[in-house]
């Protein structure tokens, strides 16, 4: 089991949380994590891993933060 951290930003928190621990089983990529959040990938604007740029197939570690922030659109 690993745990990690889950920062949701914008839209992505309405009838969700702003940050939450959760444990999964390992191996966990972030497409599988957004997946388990009912997040669609186009629907993902910015990932963030440890405070860094990071990818739908990246594999994640314990102890990891994710932040998941929606496209924006204006004009």
């Amino acid at each position: 089991m690993m745990t990690i951290t889950i920062k949701l930003f914008a839209q992505f928190r309405i009838d969700r949380f702003k940050e939450e621990q959760r444990s999964f089983s390992a191996p966990l990529t972030s497409r599988q994590l957004l997946g388990e959040l009912g997040i669609a990938v186009e629907e993902l604007g910015v990932l963030m891993i440890n405070g860094r740029h990071g990818d739908v197939d990246t594999l994640l570690n314990d102890g990891d933060s994710v932040g998941i922030f929606p496209l924006v659109g204006g004009g």
